[in-house]
């Protein structure tokens, strides 16, 4: 049951995830506390036609979607929150950031419900490599398995391993406490962040060549920007060490994918890949003949029951600002960075 909760007047809410399904990411209590609280638009998994917008904008208090594809904010004199559930922040190209900021309009998103998945995910697919577990049941199942101590002459367990973050975002801080138990010492290269943040964070701050050189299992966590693509070049792809474990996690965008599956193929190191610059994969893609690879098809951030904390941390955030209380569940979009994506 919704909360019982009283105000004056019912402020007015889009609810238009068309790109995520309304039943997939909000619970049946989540819908009836939003519709109890708040006086819902839509709220239907396909999207809104603009026509019905353009009659309800000027009364919305907050919208919540997947990207932003409705203009100027300027017409939209209620306008308090944008609540982004596709998992990223809305590109600067299709929403006005300056506006927003200067009219105090929240620009959230639900990124940080996609921490714990996804680094689970990118801690099996880690072991996955390090262990050749998959390669080990291929092996199996084609009759060509080997036994105890000829099954681990190119494996290695995690523990005390050093461990290298590219990037160092929720999901990397995340990612870091699962890694606890293996005792693996952690350094990070991300621009965006001081030395003395890092350091408190308990991680050593590094540059990329060293992080690529130096590390038994290296995480790619970093988003999208527009000053990092294909950041990790074939020039540090090669610096990993033979054998060691490169495992991409984030955004393709961030890695020189073709130099990626070059090296991989020629075995120079170990990759788990969960996403890839275009997706669905080409059939034909010579990264799928890969033996010393482990491949996901964008799964890691995609698992049914985990995906109904997007609609809670909507609810609980909207709930908030109706209060006149600011947010505290989904990512806030930061002036100094929010041009860079």
């Amino acid at each position: 049951m919704p909360m019982s909760t009283s105000y004056d007047k019912k402020k007015r809410i889009l609810l238009d995830p068309a790109g995520r399904r309304m039943r997939e990411i909000f619970s049946e209590e989540d819908i009836a506390s939003l519709r109890a609280w708040f006086d819902v638009v839509w709220a239907k998994d396909e999207p809104i036609p603009l026509e019905s917008f353009e009659r309800e904008k000027q009364s919305l208090f907050a919208v919540v979607g997947c990207g932003w594809r409705f203009g100027a904010v300027d017409g939209m004199p209620a306008l308090r929150a944008i609540l982004d559930v596709g998992g990223g922040l809305p590109r600067p190209d299709t929403l006005d950031y300056e506006t927003c900021f200067k009219r105090h309009i929240r620009v959230l998103t639900c990124a940080p419900a996609f921490g714990p998945m996804v680094a689970e995910m990118a801690l099996a697919m880690a072991l996955d490599c390090a262990r050749e577990v998959s390669l080990g049941d291929r092996l199996f199942r084609s009759g060509e398995e080997r036994y105890l101590h000829a099954g681990n002459t190119d494996t290695f367990t995690l523990f005390g391993r050093r461990v290298g973050f590219v990037g160092y975002g929720g999901l990397a801080q995340t990612l870091q406490p699962l890694l606890e138990p293996f005792r693996c010492p952690i350094t990070v290269y991300d621009p965006w962040l001081t030395e003395r943040h890092l350091r408190n964070a308990g991680v050593a701050p590094s540059s990329l060549d060293e992080v690529m050189s130096e590390s038994d299992v290296i995480f790619v966590l970093a988003i999208p920007t527009s000053h990092n693509k294909a950041m990790v070049t074939r020039r540090h792809l090669e610096m990993i060490r033979p054998g060691r474990v490169f495992v991409l996690m984030s955004r393709a965008h961030v890695v020189d994918f073709d130099a990626l599956t070059d090296l991989v193929l020629g075995g120079r190191f170990k990759a788990a890949v969960d996403v890839f610059p275009e997706e669905p994969l080409a059939k034909d893609h010579p990264i799928r003949r890969a033996e010393s690879a482990v491949l996901s098809a964008h799964r890691a951030g995609a698992v049914k029951d985990d995906l109904r904390l997007i609609g809670r941390m909507v609810t609980d955030d909207l709930d908030a600002m109706n209060r006149g209380l600011p947010p505290h569940r989904m990512q806030n979009a930061e002036p100094e960075l929010v041009f860079r994506l």
